[in-house]
């Protein structure tokens, strides 16, 4: 039976919404991530301190596909509903802990540690929340506008990161440093509590059949023996957007405050400002993916990351404000059309009876490994070089894979 327009609107919203509330909840530790290093560890080298809450956040990303496969089985075998409520109710409790934990002056040892595993649990609930979401909303897209409904839920994920900005630079204006460090940056890790609860209650009224072409073994194993290939087409291509993403919109406000010597309040502004653009580009792109395909535009956003990571972080490295701005604009265009591209390419390269399954996995495993290391790495590269451009390197790297892997695979190009 096909969902009246209605039933699409509201399925495509609350998939949107819920998928924003995440996000919100896991990009602030991020944005905050020099606050919590001083907060939670005891050296006094700033340097290492950031590594160290870096090291967590990567800790975080490795259990996505671990969530993937997990949620993305659940997605499969029970519906996609049940997955995405499952993911966002395991965001919840985490988030509001990691803003009353006490730091190590008052627990020691035993607060990184508690730290890492409410990371842990939350990387499991991310890496099952995103490829979900898209397989979900694109599933309920009318024929013609799929590829615009994938990329839908990339904006709620982007928006979701945009709102974490904006509430981390609203603290970071209100307060002076000492306030941000002692407690401000617990705000918005509390104030997640209320918006991942309003994103269960989305998501647990959704109502949805279990998928009728169920795999007859488990979608997972199905899934590593007969879509091998898809598996590593779907991790290599989403290589550039992990590295990519989590370098220029969250490393790079600590990248800010190191290079460039930005107060905290001017590079979460900035970060803010430029990810306003990316939402019009995203759905720019999925409308567009609807008229040429996903995948020639994936390859192109390749070409040009190649060719233009380095100008671009080469312009945001300067003391001019609107250096900055146009340099990071750049990127938020390379990403957007990334990411507007992505979804359709996914769902419709995967098997409709496994989608959850393989889209979930290959897609966490680029980015548990590449996108959860990227930032720690980069904080390394710039210590140990002293070269303030080398993640540029990283970028383009990602993007020669990435351009690779769509070379190379020849497989699936249209789904039901």
């Amino acid at each position: 039976m096909t969902p009246s327009p209605r039933t699409n609107r509201r399925s495509i919203a609350a998939g949107a919404i819920g998928n924003m509330l995440e996000w919100y909840d896991f990009a602030i530790y991020g944005y905050f991530a020099a606050q919590i290093g001083r907060t939670f560890f005891s050296s006094e080298d700033h340097v290492s301190q950031i590594l160290a809450a870096f090291g967590i956040f990567a800790v975080g990303y490795l259990m996505r596909p671990l969530g993937g496969a997990l949620i993305g089985y659940i997605g499969d075998r029970f519906g996609r509903p049940v997955a995405l409520t499952l993911s966002i109710t395991a965001m919840v409790v985490p988030t509001f802990l990691v803003g009353v934990l006490p730091g190590y002056h008052t627990l020691g040892i035993a607060a990184p540690v508690i730290l890492t595993g409410l990371r842990m649990l939350q990387g499991l609930s991310v890496g099952g929340e995103c490829p979900t979401s898209v397989v979900f909303l694109y599933e309920h897209a009318p024929p013609g506008r799929r590829g615009l409904c994938a990329a839908i839920a990339f904006c709620g994920s982007n928006a979701g990161i945009l709102l974490g900005s904006a509430t981390g630079g609203l603290v970071a204006a209100l307060m002076t440093p000492d306030e941000l460090d002692r407690w401000g940056w617990r705000i918005p890790f509390v104030v997640g509590l209320a918006i991942g609860v309003i994103g269960y209650f989305l998501r647990r009224h959704l109502s949805e059949p279990a998928p009728a072409a169920a795999a007859v073994r488990s979608p997972l194993v199905e899934v590593v023996r007969d879509h091998r290939p898809l598996l590593l087409w779907l991790a290599g291509v989403s290589v550039f957007g992990a590295v990519g993403f989590y370098l220029m919109f969250v490393y790079v406000v600590s990248w800010l405050q190191l290079a460039d010597k930005i107060a905290p309040a001017n590079a979460l502004g900035i970060n803010t400002f430029c990810m306003m653009g990316m939402i019009p580009i995203i759905l720019a792109t999925g409308w567009l993916s609807d008229k040429v395909g996903g995948r020639p535009l994936l390859a192109v956003t390749f070409v040009l990351g190649l060719i233009g990571a380095y100008p671009l972080l080469w312009l945001m490295h300067h003391q001019s404000l609107a250096m900055i701005v146009v340099g990071q604009l750049g990127f938020v265009v390379l990403v957007g059309l990334f990411f507007g591209a992505l979804g359709g390419a996914m769902v419709e390269a995967a098997p409709p009876q496994v989608r959850c399954s393989a889209t979930a996995l290959g897609y966490n495993i680029t980015f548990g490994i590449a996108g959860g290391l990227s930032p720690l790495v980069a904080t390394w590269l710039v210590y140990r070089t002293g070269n303030d451009l080398s993640p540029a390197y990283m970028i383009m790297a990602a993007a020669f894979v990435s351009l690779l892997a769509m070379l190379l695979y020849r497989g699936r190009t249209s789904a039901a």
